[in-house]
């Protein structure tokens, strides 16, 4: 494992758990909403593919996403390991919850200075909405992804429960 995509749905968990197989493994960490966003009013990286690319083309990372559509190929042909976290909506959606209202009671500062709002979560495009509504179209993309031929040389963790997820980290040699 050197090239590691960490997938799945939004509230997973993919955050936390590439920054826990980069202190376990030693490996890079590459956090993709921190590439995509560049700047106040949730700007978009115009320069998104050359920065994926670049980091793509490196003997050893980790990145947590499916990858936007822009770089998706790219990323999926690059990984070695797909660690694909697929936890049912009962376990994202209170995740998911819980950080928006961390976030927006705190004004935590995200990608690019921005920050979560009030007025956002009534918005399609608040996490808790787009965890919600993407959840089933995240699913069959991976797996569709994972399924196919293009793709079969790649190792392919799927976790179905956070317990599982846990253990197998936690069987994982340290170091690389």
């Amino acid at each position: 494992m050197e090239r590691i995509l960490v997938v799945g749905s939004t509230g997973a968990g993919k955050s936390t758990l590439a920054r826990a197989l980069s202190r376990r493994l030693d490996v890079p960490y590459h956090e993709m909403d921190a590439l995509y966003f560049a700047g106040p009013g949730w700007a978009v990286n115009e320069r998104l593919a050359e920065d994926v690319g670049e980091i793509a083309a490196r003997p050893r990372w980790i990145i947590d996403s499916l990858g936007y559509p822009d770089v998706r190929d790219l990323l999926w042909d690059r990984a070695d390991t797909v660690v694909w976290l697929d936890y049912g909506r009962h376990v994202i959606m209170p995740r998911v919850l819980r950080r928006s209202l961390r976030r927006t009671v705190t004004r935590e500062s995200l990608f690019g200075g921005n920050r979560e709002r009030w007025r956002d979560w009534l918005t399609r495009d608040h996490p808790a909405w787009w965890a919600w509504s993407r959840y089933p179209v995240r699913r069959r993309e991976i797996g569709e992804r994972v399924d196919d031929p293009r793709f079969a040389p790649l190792t392919v963790h799927r976790l179905r429960t956070p317990r599982t997820t846990a253990a197998w980290l936690a069987g994982l040699p340290s170091g690389g």
